[in-house]
């Protein structure tokens, strides 16, 4: 009985370090990755729990292993974007303008009515209220609404710089972690040469920058990857 009660507690405390050393996101929203690995690590540590004929050195064992993976693996995902997009996939707009995207939903094998009901829950009974809906990594649905949908702010009221009445644009991803993502620069109309004398304007090259977008609305947006100071400017 002892041991059974030495083994649980020993184990729960090894548990919890392990999620604390992961990261936060494996409490929060957890990617297909990271879910896999939480309940390969919930099964592994039941079994030395339930067994003492396991050796408490043998049951610990794999759980370390898996927390060097996660750790290994996270951490090269930082420096790899082709990595999170094969571990984690890819956010897909589902809603845009309006319409709904089906060969989009078919891709991410998302249903029509799990669209409906996530979007009910943030308030939203037609699609048609909605200038964009985004399908993210975790499943959970980011919804910009249309201009004519948004809550009343103060500059709808005259009392900031003005008001703008057209749909909101997400911003395009440029430069991620120094990558400089020439697709979305051929959607936005431009080009690498484009981009470089932008951030040359900053004091900057595609090397320094941890995250560059652009939209219509907002302009161009730059944080810098040492210390990530912010920058924002309007073109």
């Amino acid at each position: 009985m002892f041991e059974v009660l030495y083994r649980t507690v020993l184990i729960y405390f090894v548990v919890l370090i392990m999620i604390r050393l992961m990261g936060k996101r494996e409490i929060g929203q957890l990617s297909p990755f990271d879910f896999v690995v939480a309940i390969i690590i919930a099964e592994v540590a039941a079994l030395p729990m339930e067994s003492t004929d396991i050796p408490l050195l043998r049951g610990l064992l794999p759980l370390f292993i898996l927390a060097f993976l996660e750790i290994a693996f996270s951490y090269a995902a930082l420096h790899s974007r082709w990595l999170r997009q094969v571990m984690c996939g890819s956010p897909q707009v589902v809603i845009k303008d309006g319409q709904i995207l089906r060969a989009e939903m078919r891709r991410a094998r998302y249903n029509i009515d799990d669209l409906l009901s996530q979007l009910r829950e943030k308030g939203y009974l037609d699609p048609g209220e909605v200038a964009f809906a985004v399908l993210e990594n975790s499943g959970r649905l980011s919804v910009v609404p249309r201009s004519d949908n948004r809550p009343v702010i103060r500059k709808d009221l005259g009392l900031g710089s003005g008001s703008d009445t057209r749909d909101e644009e997400l911003p395009y991803i440029l430069v991620a972690d120094g990558e400089v993502l020439t697709r979305n620069l051929s959607a936005i109309g431009r080009d690498g040469t484009w981009l470089e004398k932008e951030l040359q304007k900053r004091g900057l090259t595609s090397e320094q920058v941890f995250l560059a977008t652009y939209s219509r609305d907002r302009g161009f947006f730059v944080s810098k990857r040492e210390g990530f100071h912010r920058k924002a400017a309007k073109k």
